[in-house]
């Protein structure tokens, strides 16, 4: 029994050269605004107020640059690899081509929880932006039990949220207990919808609302930086509350924890590389490309709007639009909702994509059943795992709340981004001579800032988080020893 047998990199080549199972359709722009789209969304649109409101205060722009510092150091990894093994599966096969197949077990069934989840947490995000525009905006109300998680308390005034064990008695009501989140179902089941037709058409459809939400995004820095009190900025860093994550220079990295969720979209980009026309090339620059336009803007925003308003004021589901409002930007603000639903549209796309191409390539591999792989005869798409993953999205997206849904998501990937950035140090001294067409520079010095960086911002991550993640883990084990390891295609071989 091997549980490290590896892949060659060379025979991971060949495959890639050989499998034109997928269309290869993805040019370097494609690839930008494939990770744009996952970038771009709940970090702006969400976690900003979240992060600011709770653990960072202004600083939550510390937050957010700690978080890219520790993304641009995976992202130049991450662009090694893209180049040197361009299929799909990301992180899963570089650990297949370095670390040996139970660490690439373990990373896969990794991204199928930090997949999943960050596409239920930006669902759920949506359902509230949704909500809002419909009630504030048109006048159109859903109905309050179905409009958030299952036993949050809905008001049926404007649809704002709040928690609470008895929703009658919640000041400012009327409120109701909600059931049921049906518009997060809506959004998953309809994109799902569309990635099993193609992901060309899929491809064109992001392209479009990457562009709307840009857009909106940079209409709300031109004109909500006028309304701009520096005084809203002091303190920087509020004083630390007692717990560990709640404001101090501890509650500012906790936070960067948090909104390293954010960042997973250009781990989404590497799922692509069997569809990208030139993937040696295209690759590092729709990884790298994307990752930077994104934090520019993410730190712009966060500063933005903790100095329009007190950041206290911001732990609410559309904190953006609230802001908008705050600053009188009057329809402005509702077209600002309207970037928001199509920013998070965009990255529960990408997500749903990342994570079925996960599935796709361990099935390939024997680790998971063949049906899994099974690609629709017109549509060339593996529409049968596409399908899988909507239902297992739908799910959860539901009943949970984002806080709920998104707890796992950081600690996820920053485990990922820990073992690619180990990975890349392996390969250079295992197999040195490799031609590689993109090469991580500063080599040893960016990896071992990837590894400590990512195990840095894991160990401010709730104590819950790392429980969750290591029963997980289990599950995951014990699927692999009963299956996996026996089934795997180089355990047949060998």
């Amino acid at each position: 029994m091997n549980l490290f047998r590896r892949k060659s990199v060379t025979a991971l080549q060949a495959q890639a050269a050989g499998d034109q199972s997928l269309k290869r359709v993805l040019g370097p722009l494609n690839l930008t605004l494939l990770g744009i789209g996952a970038i771009i969304g709940t970090g702006i649109f969400v976690l900003t107020g979240t992060v600011a409101a709770l653990n960072a205060g202004p600083a939550v722009v510390l937050s957010f640059v700690f978080a890219g510092i520790a993304s641009i150091f995976a992202a130049l990894c991450y662009s090694e690899f893209a180049a040197l093994v361009p299929i799909a599966g990301s992180a899963y096969t570089y650990g297949y081509a370095t670390l040996g197949e139970l660490f690439a077990w373990i990373i896969g069934w990794d991204l199928i929880l930090e997949y999943a989840l960050s596409a239920t947490t930006v669902a759920i995000g949506w359902s509230g932006y949704v909500v809002s525009f419909l009630g504030r905006t048109l006048g159109i109300n859903i109905p309050a039990q179905l409009s958030a998680a299952r036993g949050i308390c809905v008001s049926v005034v404007d649809g704002s949220t709040m928690a609470g064990a008895d929703c009658s008695a919640l000041p400012g009501g009327p409120y109701v207990a909600s059931l049921f989140n049906l518009p997060a179902v809506i959004i998953v089941a309809l994109v799902t919808t569309l990635l099993i037709i193609g992901i060309k058409e899929s491809a064109r459809f992001n392209n479009i609302i990457v562009f709307v939400k840009v857009a909106v995004v940079l209409i709300f820095i031109a004109l909500a930086i006028k309304a701009v009190h520096p005084a809203n900025w002091h303190p920087f860093i509020p004083p630390n509350q007692g717990p560990r994550d709640a404001f101090g220079f501890t509650g500012v990295v906790a936070g960067a924890g948090v909104v390293f969720f954010a960042y997973i979209g250009f781990d989404s980009v590497s799922t692509a590389a069997q569809e990208a026309k030139n993937p040696q090339r295209d690759m590092p620059i729709g990884i790298i490309a994307s990752l930077l336009i994104c934090t520019v803007l993410y730190i712009i925003v966060a500063a933005i709007a903790t100095g329009v308003m007190p950041y206290k004021d911001l732990n609410v589901p559309d904190p953006i639009a609230k802001v908008a409002d705050f600053a009188g930007l009057g329809w402005i603000a509702g077209l600002i909702k309207l970037g928001a639903i199509a920013g998070l549209t965009s990255v529960i796309l990408v997500q749903l994509y990342g994570q079925s191409r996960i599935f796709y390539s361990m099935s390939n591999d024997g680790l998971l059943p063949p049906f899994i792989a099974k690609v629709h005869p017109k549509f060339r798409t593996p529409y049968l795992t596409q399908l899988l993953v909507g239902v297992f999205v739908a799910i959860p997206a539901g009943f949970l709340t984002v806080r709920e849904a998104g707890s796992l998501v950081s600690i996820g990937t920053l485990l990922a981004f820990a073992i690619v950035s180990a990975g890349v140090l392996v390969l250079r001294i295992r197999e040195p001579n490799l031609p590689r067409p993109f090469k991580t520079p500063l080599v040893w010095f960016v990896a071992p800032a990837g590894i400590l960086s990512a195990l840095y911002l894991m160990w401010y991550l709730p104590l819950r988080t790392w429980e969750r993640l290591i029963i997980w883990l289990v599950i995951g084990l014990v699927i692999y020893f009963a299956y996996g390891m026996k089934k795997s295609k180089l355990a047949v071989q060998q």
